[in-house]
């Protein structure tokens, strides 16, 4: 069943987006400078992880995100597996959600909305069977209801039943429970990486199986 937007979704959504994103960015303002500045001190520049990220109906944008992992490589120049290059001090920033940050500025801009499917990756838009890509049918957001029933320790096929049944069912209550449920699930740092996995392992499609890490997610 093809997405049919309500009246919240179509008049009060995307305004409460915008004024969220511009208080938030107003009051963590010193946070975000703090945290950039620690950034460059422990990484180096740039501080920000910019990607190609698709949003709603599979549109390419610039995702902000700041930097978490070293531009570490082999002897062939290739990048070294995500858990030789995440430091102690990228894995603090994921666990407090503080890399996330950047991604109010995405959500201002209107590319995101505070409550949607994550941003996954452009490689993944082939990959999807119909059901899952209708997460795209919505603009995708800084929390979802995949982020507060387990993250990315959940597996893809219940992470995409989540973001589906969240594009039926957007309501104003149901934003804000998802937003106050984020902000509980933040502070007792639950789901930040699959078993095994720094983040969660790539998704291949339907019929292969899971292998390897995906990258800055």
């Amino acid at each position: 069943m093809a997405h049919k937007k309500g009246f919240y979704e179509k008049y009060i959504k995307r305004p409460q987006d915008f004024l969220c994103a511009s208080f938030a960015l107003v009051v963590l303002s010193p946070v975000m400078a703090v945290t950039g500045l620690l950034v460059k001190k422990k990484l180096g520049s740039p501080v920000l992880f910019i990607q190609d990220r698709p949003g709603k109906d599979g549109k390419i944008f610039k995702l902000n995100k700041f930097l978490t992992m070293r531009d570490k490589r082999d002897g062939q120049g290739n990048l070294l597996p995500d858990k030789d290059r995440l430091s102690t001090f990228g894995q603090k920033l994921r666990e407090t959600s503080l890399d996330e940050l950047p991604e109010l500025i995405n959500i201002w801009k209107g590319d995101m909305s505070v409550v949607g499917p994550r941003p996954l990756l452009v490689r993944y838009l082939p990959r999807y069977n119909d059901h899952q890509a209708r997460r795209h049918e919505v603009k995708p957001g800084f929390t979802g209801l995949a982020q507060i029933h387990g993250r990315n320790a959940i597996g893809w096929d219940e992470k995409f039943n989540w973001d589906v049944w969240y594009v039926d069912h957007i309501s104003f209550l149901g934003d804000w429970k998802i937003i106050l449920k984020t902000v509980v699930a933040v502070f007792k740092r639950e789901g930040i990486s699959a078993e095994g996995h720094v983040t969660m392992p790539e998704f291949l499609g339907n019929e292969l199986p899971e292998a390897t890490e995906e990258k800055e997610v």
